[in-house]
């Protein structure tokens, strides 16, 4: 659980995003343009990953973030979907609770 606060200063918990069924977590090492960007999971793969056309607006990503990555059903091992994009204080979490590895 993580500590937010809210606009009229009150105190609540909010849900960490964990992986689902075979996604995994990433840092974004690269934009490519047009919506491309190559993550480095956790599995050690580097993968040409996309933010799908639904949610690019919504998801602003830059170099350095930690994503969560569904690898496609062909060719998983180079190419997936970014899915969601993890704040700072989420990553800090995920962290301390050793969750996310890699560095």
């Amino acid at each position: 659980m993580e500590r937010e606060i809210d606009a009229e200063g009150e105190e609540g918990f909010t849900r960490i995003r964990m992986p689902r069924h075979d996604e995994i977590f990433g840092i974004v090492e690269q934009r490519m343009g047009f919506g491309k960007m190559s993550v480095r999971c956790q599995d050690e793969h580097v993968r040409l990953c996309r933010v799908k056309t639904k949610g690019r607006k919504k998801l602003w990503i830059a170099e350095g973030n930690v994503v969560l990555v569904k690898p496609w059903e062909l060719k998983g091992d180079v190419k997936g979907d970014i899915v969601y994009k993890y704040s700072k204080a989420q990553v800090g979490w995920l962290r301390r609770k050793n969750i996310l590895i890699i560095e």
